[in-house]
């Protein structure tokens, strides 16, 4: 096999939920017995680990005649040393084009469909038949990239975590955040589910169904069909983010003034825990990626000094 070059390609893959089961039940047939037996199609899970599995091989196969291949496992990437020169290929669903870029500095991502007919792929661009051409662009420093703003919360004890969708503050079970909140000139007491932060490229996600829902209730009190304005949807290098406060309560002791705002690099958010236990930042919907957010704790939520790079 001839190399044509010595660049680096880092190759993330994810395992497939019929993997998930065989963890979870020791056999493939114990999975199938217990998929079936809740009614469900076992088919559907073995179709889809397949397709996935041979479009990983494909890959591998192919990116190895444009450099050297590592392929790592998407549970080890918080851990994994990127080198600066590092290509890095995601093959999954667009979750994991989130999942590692955050890990990222400066580094360009491209991200594949493995499965056209199965996933929409809004951050998956391209095909395993587009790599051939895609590769050597990307070396060449030729393919267009977009820049992708993402957010941070930085502790006073020195911790931070960085979110490419969004950052979630708030108690680890359905119980209340108690916490004090801070934006500019105003801040007050909150007892609320907790907060949602989020990018411009996680704006479709968490942010729009709380803002559908807000909308609703809105609507039916209102007597008036209300819907978002797309013409206000964020752009994914946007210079700002949005933050929502999910279900506050408004008390003797705790406000409900502050519930919706932006966040930009003169304005952070600044929160202090006053929750004991059980208090939580976490990014990006993985809850086992966070930090302790407990009395005492002040977090400031902000744009990450650095960005993310998506080949398009």
């Amino acid at each position: 096999m001839e190399r044509r070059t010595e660049n680096k390609i880092v190759v993330v893959v994810r395992r497939t939920r019929l993997d998930d089961l065989i963890a979870r039940f020791n056999t493939e047939e114990q999975a199938r017995f217990y998929v079936e037996h809740s009614g469900a199609d076992f088919s559907d899970y073995q179709t889809e680990d397949q397709v996935y599995k041979k479009a990983v091989r494909d890959a591998e196969d192919l990116l190895s005649h444009h450099g050297r291949v590592q392929v790592v496992d998407r549970a080890f990437v918080p851990n994994f040393i990127f080198g600066p020169m590092d290509t890095v290929v995601t093959i999954g669903q667009d979750g994991l084009v989130a999942n590692v870029l955050k890990y990222l500095d400066g580094q360009l991502l491209i991200g594949v469909n493995p499965d056209a007919k199965r996933w929409e792929g809004v951050l998956l661009p391209f095909t395993l038949a587009d790599l051939d051409l895609v590769v050597p662009e990307v070396f060449a420093r030729k393919r267009p990239v977009v820049e992708v703003t993402m957010a941070e919360a930085r502790l006073n004890n020195g911790q931070s975590l960085t979110a490419v969708n969004d950052l979630f503050v708030g108690p680890r079970t359905h119980s209340s955040a108690r916490y004090s909140i801070r934006i500019g000139e105003k801040g007050e007491v909150h007892s609320s589910s907790g907060i949602i932060v989020s990018t411009g490229l996680g704006s479709t996600g968490w942010l729009r169904s709380i803002l559908a829902g807000a909308m609703g209730v809105a609507s039916s009190f209102s007597g008036q069909s209300l819907k978002i304005n797309e013409s206000n949807a964020m752009q994914w290098d946007a210079d700002y983010l949005y933050f929502s406060v999910r279900e506050p309560w408004p008390s003797k002791t705790t406000g409900a003034t502050i519930t919706f705002g932006k966040i930009t690099q003169w304005q952070p958010l600044i929160l202090e825990s006053h929750m004991p236990e059980n208090g939580v930042i976490f990014s990006d919907g993985i809850e086992s990626d966070f930090l302790e957010f407990h009395s005492g704790t002040e977090a400031t939520i902000a744009i990450a000094g650095k960005k993310g790079h998506l080949v398009t």
